[in-house]
């Protein structure tokens, strides 16, 4: 009697299709496509080959551990369709004696993840055999233009899904620095650890058939990715800390990449990684979602607004020395950092599609959850804060107005109202270039144009309605009253209440040298009379330490200054603050806000001025010694410096590069003597061809993070 088609082997062909599905960085022996691009695999028979007409071979693939037809977690689908209705595709390539080569293609809707392929042979000899061929990844595909991610710019593609290194942008609105981070999407096991990251969330853990089932949303998936970022309701990747003291852990101003961060919470049984904070989420953030195939960038937005009760106001308090006061509600950040995906969202009205803003800081909660978004760029332009999802808190982040308060004596003064000092200098990485991007007037029109008021005043409505109406936190409360005609005849769509408006002297802080680290800081502070009067000020002047999150530490440096002014003239008030006072006053951020609170003898109204200075450290200088070609030996020199009049001790070099190093170099360097200068070099072979680049940092008990970079070109061969 006949034997019915009996399956040998399968050869799934990964290598080849990761290759087609540039995927072939991630892994040369596991199978990872892209949904909406067919794949190949060849099917070995044992006894005789496939006949058409007579054997009728059906494919079954399933993920998540309750596939369902329906849901569409488990597909059912024939070679050359015959009898299905299912979206998954076969269809024959070549028919070679005991050889069969199929290309299978999922649907650009699929869910996304880990999947089990099977076989059904329905043979003509009426016998039935199943086989299961094989395991596959199935990512999100920006190349597709049937996919809900698809990005129709190839140079975009390759920066914001294929590049796996960029720069993040801190410092202040003053000195934009790029601090160099290693994505390392495509490292060994980090597809793995980004799956696993999915099946860790809470809406797994409830219900994993439906959480599977929407995995083909790019929307529900970023949700999921954002909440699992920070550990506040989850064994999310990691903790936040904010407190100066990271004894039990890790400073975040030490990390260099994603992928030492992602590969710790694998290995101790995904517990959360300390510490994080904003740029540290959001890199991990970009790491993951490139990984996964949503096109991604990470975003700097310079004083930032974090308004806690949805009024659009941010409130800043001051004593009568000029030191601002710490405010448990609102704050201006210096900087804080989010991510952009890129995503189509038909859950919106049309047009709020394309990037969209997601934020992995744990800082108020969505739908329960510590997330943020994804909220439409444009939408927050346009001020639809009702618009899905968090789209007033992202509003706020870039377009808050900010008032300034005077507390004294037990009593509030207001000192005035900025409409235009939230949300400067929003920033990423160029695309394939290192320069850094603009992105300012895709959230908001030109501070102080018309258009500018009217979205905000269109968003203040929207809010106000929504709050009467339940639809925002039921918490809402202004933390201060702002009924402004108590205060001032100004209302929400005038301009902007300055210190000159009410009284006509001007100041100005001036720094007369770089503000590096080590040095005294030496600065002026100018004052101008503007009217016809004589002018006798007193100026309160004080500088602080704040955290990059706006908290500000206790003032280290206070000095009163008496001037007099003519009408029309001009004066400088020199100051200089030794680092001997600063040094030990330090948050990590190195952020130092000098302040001026000047009153006028016949006038109860007092003009306020403030000046933030990052203090910068020399960079670590990073020479490659030859050319880089693939599996050849290199050499690679670090050169570093103490930057102090002062000995550290403690002292840690760490070196990462995805493609050049297989992990991260890290060099006990022990002690450097005050302004000492050394050098190590360090040995490699490159595994990958392409642009690379290098990332170090220097750590030690005095500074954290003294960093450096190069950029390098891998050659194939010779």
């Amino acid at each position: 009697m006949a034997q019915g088609l009996e399956l040998s082997v399968t050869d799934l062909q990964s290598s080849r299709n990761n290759m087609r599905h540039r995927t072939e960085e991630m892994s040369s022996d596991h199978l990872i496509v892209r949904r909406g691009q067919a794949f190949n695999i060849t099917l070995y028979f044992r006894n005789q080959g496939f006949q058409p007409g007579l054997d009728n071979i059906i494919f079954v693939a399933e993920t998540g551990p309750l596939p369902d037809l329906a849901r569409g977690t488990r597909a059912v689908f024939s070679l050359e369709g015959r009898g299905s209705s299912s979206p998954w595709m076969a269809s024959l390539e070549t028919n070679k004696g005991i050889s069969l080569e199929v290309s299978l293609c999922a649907p650009p809707t699929a869910a996304v993840g880990r999947y089990v392929l099977k076989v059904h042979i329905d043979s003509f000899q009426g016998s039935v055999t199943a086989y299961q061929l094989g395991e596959f990844i199935l990512l999100f595909n920006p190349w597709c233009s049937g996919d809900t991610v698809y990005l129709d710019s190839e140079p975009q593609r390759q920066e914001y899904v294929m590049n796996d290194y960029g720069f993040i942008y801190q410092g202040n609105k003053n000195w934009i620095h790029p601090c160099p981070w290693n994505y390392g999407q495509f490292e060994e096991s980090i597809i793995d650890i980004c799956l696993k990251l999915l099946d860790k969330s809470l809406n797994f853990q409830i219900d994993p058939g439906t959480d599977c089932a929407l995995r083909g949303s790019p929307v529900y998936i970023s949700r999921v990715v954002c909440a699992m970022i920070n550990s506040n309701d989850d064994n999310g990747v990691l903790s936040g800390n904010w407190s100066e003291d990271y004894s039990d852990g890790t400073n975040p101003a030490e990390w260099t990449g994603s992928v030492a961060i992602l590969k710790q919470w694998h290995a101790t049984g995904y517990q959360p990684v300390r510490y994080g904070q904003c740029w540290v989420f959001a890199a991990i953030m970009c790491t993951v979602m490139r990984c996964l195939g949503i096109p991604t960038r990470v975003i700097t937005n310079f004083d930032s607004g974090h308004d806690t009760d949805g009024n659009l106001i941010i409130d800043e308090y001051y004593d009568n020395t000029g030191r601002i006061l710490e405010n448990k509600k609102d704050t201006v950040w210096d900087y804080h950092v989010w991510n952009e995906c890129w995503m189509a969202r038909k859950d919106l009205p049309p047009g709020y599609g394309g990037w969209q803003v997601l934020d992995a800081t744990p800082q108020e909660r969505s739908n329960g959850l510590f997330c943020c978004g994804p909220a439409s760029v444009r939408a927050i332009k346009e001020g639809e804060v009702d618009l899905s999802y968090d789209t007033a808190f992202a509003f706020s982040m870039v377009n808050a107005d900010c008032v300034s308060w005077l507390i004294h004596g037990g009593k509030e003064q207001r000192l005035y109202q900025d409409t235009n000092s939230v949300g400067n200098f929003i920033s990423t990485k160029g695309i394939q270039s290192n320069e850094r991007d603009d992105i300012t007037e895709n959230y908001k029109y030109e501070e102080g144009s018309p258009q500018e008021r009217q979205v905000f005043l269109k968003a203040l409505q929207k809010l106000k309605t929504g709050r009467s109406q339940g639809h925002y936190r039921a918490d809402s409360q202004p933390s201060r009253p702002m009924s402004l005609s108590q205060d001032s005849p100004r209302s929400l769509n005038s301009p902007s209440l300055r210190p000159s408006d009410v009284i006509p002297v001007s100041l100005k802080f001036q720094l007369l040298d770089p503000p590096n680290m080590g040095q005294d800081i030496r600065f002026v502070l100018l004052a101008l009379n503007m009217s016809l009067q004589f002018k006798d000020l007193k100026v309160n002047l004080s500088a602080q330490s704040l955290l990059h999150d706006g908290n500000p530490l206790p003032p280290f440096w206070q000095d009163t200054a008496f001037i007099r002014l003519f009408p029309e003239e001009a004066k400088t008030h020199h100051c200089q603050v030794p680092y001997s006072q600063y040094s030990q006053h330090l948050s990590t951020d190195k952020l130092i806000r000098i302040s001026a609170l000047a009153e006028e003898k016949s006038s109860p109204e007092k003009i306020l001025v403030n000046k933030i200075i990052t203090l910068m450290y020399p960079a670590i200088i990073i020479n490659v010694l030859g050319a880089a070609i693939v599996n050849q030996p290199l050499s690679i020199q670090v050169i570093f410096s103490n930057p102090l009049l002062e000995q550290v001790a403690d002292c840690v070099l760490t070196v990462e590069g995805s493609g050049l190093f297989k992990k991260q170099q890290r060099v006990f360097i022990g002690v450097l003597k005050p302004q000492h200068r050394a050098s190590i070099t360090l040995k490699t072979a490159p595994f990958r061809s392409g642009q690379r680049q290098i990332q170090a940092n220097l750590s030690s008990n005095k500074f954290k993070d003294i960093k450096g970079y190069k950029n390098v070109y891998v050659d194939v061969t010779l």
